[in-house]
């Protein structure tokens, strides 16, 4: 990590929370619900995902239907998300071993669990990693983690918060343990959805917007050609305005 990064993450934090309003991005207070979402959503635009989830809980009212549900009926229920098979193959399995954990199809004992016990649990699900592990422990549970989806490891990278550990540079589990130990844990809620939102509007993966970006003056834009007109337009900090 750069000691620049330690600097800037309260204030990264604060111009963000100033734009989007630490806005939660609709997520599920139910942790079940939480994790079913979260696994709606995987290689989903964000319409079709909300229309999945919608599907699965209109097709499925109650918990004990969709634990009894096959998978070829909650794939038919998703099909039109993409990725129905995997997705039904991850839901059903991960409805039959938390009933076999809890005796029903619930996830309230984690609210009894400290947060490295939950984690370990949420992991051990079929399909779960890391960043859907806290994702559910954040927005369901109100843990002080920080989830590392793909917009925040896009502009964690361009801040130069983080260097990939993987040669494919993606997300590692061990990238996503040193950023969430950079991050104070009173600002990592806030972080994360105001990254999401920045991700969605202005720190696209192609052109982002950085003329327009509430950070560019904390940011080293790595990654971000120095042939854009982007990057020539913010090159030169001045003041926050």
């Amino acid at each position: 990590m750069a000691r620049a990064a330690d600097r800037n993450v309260a204030r990264v934090a604060a111009a963000l929370t100033r734009r989007y309003s630490d806005y939660a991005h609709r997520n599920r207070r139910n942790p079940l619900e939480e994790l079913l979402f979260i696994l709606c959503s995987i290689q989903t635009n964000e319409a079709l995902y909300r229309e999945s989830f919608q599907a699965l809980m209109k097709a499925f009212p109650r918990f004990s239907l969709l634990a009894a549900a096959t998978e070829k009926q909650v794939s038919a229920v998703l099909a039109r998300g993409g990725l129905s098979r995997q997705k039904a193959r991850a839901i059903t399995g991960i409805t039959r071993r938390i009933t076999e954990s809890f005796g029903r199809l619930t996830l309230a004992p984690l609210k009894q669990m400290p947060a490295s016990e939950c984690e370990r649990f949420l992991t051990s699900l079929p399909g779960v990693g890391k960043k859907t592990a806290r994702c559910v422990m954040m927005y369901s549970l109100e843990l002080p983690v920080f989830p590392v989806d793909t917009h925040c490891w896009r502009i964690c990278r361009r801040l130069g918060w983080v260097r990939p550990t993987r040669g494919n540079r993606s997300c590692s589990p061990r990238d996503m343990d040193r950023l969430q130990a950079m991050i104070p844990p009173v600002l990592r809620f806030g972080l994360h959805v105001n990254m999401v939102s920045l991700g969605r509007e202005l720190c696209t993966p192609s052109s982002p917007e950085c003329p327009s970006c509430p950070i560019w003056r904390y940011c080293q834009r790595i990654g971000v050609g120095r042939g854009h007109p982007e990057f020539r337009q913010v090159a030169d900090p001045g003041t926050d305005g």
